[in-house]
């Protein structure tokens, strides 16, 4: 039936207003972060709430129940609906903002190390396990985590998966490292239900000792329909490769962040759009400084900026901030760091330790890592 033109303009009024509303969340959340200083546990601490005892937004713990869980892949669906994954084979659902979590752990799986995980709803998630050789895996559910079917099991000793992206509900990559000297691209035109191993003859040399790190589900991440960029590391150089064509051709760029050692490189990638993108790594010893930590592009990944103020330690996640063209945060094992102008400069907001983050497409932020923290942005 044909709508007519003011039915038209009421919806158009209405999706206006919600993108809006989202956007003055985000808006409000990031003058609070940038307001107060850095306290531990909080990305904004207390608010100066005149004695009112209101809080400004802050990442706001939400107890997993699974302490002994570290938690490196993370999808967050909206505000109220996000997904972990971790080791000892550890999946959780929640539907409620956190105040509850569901364990949908795949059957049987309680030995691999869940590194990456995507979702497309409350109901619809892949999941990537890491390894050498069969450890590698990937198990796909479409209803809440009830039921899972492994959908690829990896064969070849020589691959050792890393993440994933989609593209959409149905288009997906999963990279490995090197094989026979190149990454390895597995591709899937069904959600996950079926994977295939593209041809690598469009994949440049890799070098020597180049890997991806499977520490935040972010070394693989894709921005539109056919965008898609690997970031690497271990190697002489650090290096962000990018493919316009669903990973069948691939073009690599130096990375202004520390490589040279099997420890070094870009460890995350956050794309807003396909020109405007975000690298965050440096080097995972505890023991060792990471300065020059953070990059930025503004033409697909073809040149990389170094930050002007970098975070001041090794960050394994980033992520922009929903309907801002500005803000990000990043995150790692010693705090929070928030840009507020697409990656010049970034400053800590936060010293409690997180693995990865992300943000739902609307709103809602969502962090996670070690000990089986999880938290949310909250404001």
């Amino acid at each position: 039936m044909r709508r007519s033109g003011k039915t038209r303009r009421t919806e158009a009024t209405r999706r206006t207003r919600r993108r809006l509303t989202a956007a003055a969340v985000c808006a409000a959340a990031v003058a609070a972060l940038t307001a107060v200083p850095a306290q531990a546990d909080t990305a904004a601490g207390h608010a100066a709430g005149h004695g009112t005892g209101t809080r400004a937004p802050h990442w706001a713990p939400k107890d997993t129940g699974v302490p002994e869980v570290r938690f490196r892949g993370l999808s967050a669906v909206s505000r109220d609906t996000a997904w972990l994954a971790g080791t000892r084979g550890t999946v959780l659902r929640t539907t409620d903002g956190g105040r509850n979590w569901r364990n949908v752990s795949p059957p049987g799986a309680a030995e691999v190390q869940f590194r990456d995980i995507e979702a497309f709803d409350a109901r619809r998630a892949v999941v990537l396990a890491i390894g050498e050789g069969e450890a590698s895996r990937v198990y796909r559910t479409d209803d809440g985590g009830a039921t899972w079917t492994e959908s690829f099991r990896n064969t070849d000793a020589r691959a050792f998966y890393d993440c994933l992206t989609f593209f959409d509900h149905r288009h997906g990559l999963a990279v490995s490292d090197p094989v026979d000297g190149r990454f390895r691209i597995l591709s899937t035109r069904d959600g996950g239900r079926s994977w295939t191993v593209l041809p690598d003859t469009g994949m440049p040399p890799a070098l020597e000792g180049e890997a991806g790190f499977a520490a935040s589900g972010q070394c693989l991440v894709s921005a539109g329909p056919k965008d898609v960029w690997l970031a690497t590391g271990g190697a002489a150089r650090a290096r962000v490769l990018h493919s316009a064509d669903r990973g069948r051709t691939w073009t690599a760029t130096d990375a202004p962040v520390p490589g040279g050692d099997p420890a070094r490189g870009v460890f995350a990638l956050a794309f807003r759009d396909r020109a405007h993108g975000l690298a965050a790594g440096g080097d995972f010893r505890p023991d060792q400084a990471s300065p020059d930590t953070a990059a930025r592009t503004g033409d697909g990944g073809r040149t990389w900026r170094p930050a002007g103020t970098s975070p001041p330690a090794y960050r394994s996640g980033v992520a922009w901030l929903p309907h801002s063209r500005t803000t990000a945060l990043a995150v790692g094992p010693t705090g929070t760091d928030l840009t507020t102008d697409a990656g010049r400069t970034w400053r800590t907001v936060d010293t409690g330790s997180y693995d990865t983050v992300d943000c739902a497409p609307r709103h809602g932020c969502w962090a996670a890592g070690e000990r089986g923290r999880a938290a949310r942005l909250e404001h």
